[in-house]
């Protein structure tokens, strides 16, 4: 292969992954508290030709001495787009959606060996999902545990006649004639939330390795910004996601277009005669 077709080839593989991640967008453009995620390309390793024989030439010149030749592009980072999508209010007593952008719910998520650690969502709609012993736990729609105030799961005694969430997280249930407030959820913000690392769905981590980049603090009930009764939209723009598929569309079309003039090129110097 010519270089050419290397730069083509290895051009290709990563808007592949590009156009798969707007095809993810896409199909979530519809899911509660999902945030869409793009992609910035950078170039591959710049080779340097040092091939000007004529110093004399180069007199005056501004730009480093030789050619340098690039070998593609790649995807040089991922970035999250944390803008608040539109509020559809639900009336249901156990959906809540947040008002600023930063602010994130917390869930205890387990995983396959046994351990568990704590994401973030900005997706509100929660269940009650029963624990056998007449208890109920406060829970997300994949069944991780949400967290609360101080940072243990919300438990609450299966005894109550409603329950609901007010402006600060706080939980008002309903016993005997009378309202109480039986938690809060823990709602933290993120100082950087366009550096959280996606998790499948609508969750986050907050990235390892990553020195504190994205710092994370708990707040208080007089800082949350809730609306219950609600539930925060995807923030995808169709529009904007279908001019990227045809951006990216082209541009792998060129780069095969590319590889096929290389392929007969090649050809046609095969079947030359002396």
């Amino acid at each position: 292969m010519n270089r050419s077709m290397i730069q083509s080839a290895a051009t290709m593989g990563q808007l592949q992954q590009k156009l798969d991640r707007i095809g993810n967008n896409m199909a979530n453009s519809q899911t509660t508290g999902y945030k869409s995620t793009g992609a910035d390309f950078s170039s591959l390793l710049v080779q340097q030709l040092n091939n000007q024989s004529n110093k004399q030439a180069e007199a005056g010149r501004l730009t480093p001495d030789g050619i340098r030749v690039g070998t593609g592009a790649k995807l040089g980072s991922t970035r999250v787009d944390v803008s608040r999508g539109s509020l559809k209010e639900t009336n249901r007593a156990l959906d809540a959606a947040l008002l600023e952008e930063n602010q994130l719910f917390a869930l205890n998520v387990s995983d396959l060996n046994g351990g568990s650690e704590t994401q973030y969502t900005r997706a509100g709609h929660f269940y009650l999902n029963p624990l056998g012993n007449g208890q109920v736990m406060l829970t997300n729609a994949e069944g991780h545990a949400v967290i609360g105030e101080g940072g243990d799961p919300i438990i609450l005694e299966d005894t109550f006649d409603g329950i609901s969430i007010a402006e600060d997280g706080s939980l008002l249930v309903q016993r005997n004639g009378g309202q109480e407030v039986e938690g809060r959820l823990q709602v933290v913000e993120a100082a950087r939330p366009h550096l959280l690392e996606p998790q499948g769905g609508t969750r986050f981590r907050n990235p390892e390795g990553n020195d504190g980049a994205v710092l994370i603090e708990e707040l208080g009930a007089a800082d949350i910004k809730l609306q219950g009764g609600a539930l925060e939209q995807s923030n995808v723009d169709i529009g904007a996601q279908m001019t990227e598929m045809m951006t990216a569309q082209r541009a792998y079309q060129l780069n095969a277009q590319s590889i096929s003039t290389g392929d007969q090129m090649m050809g046609l110097v095969n079947q030359l005669r002396s």
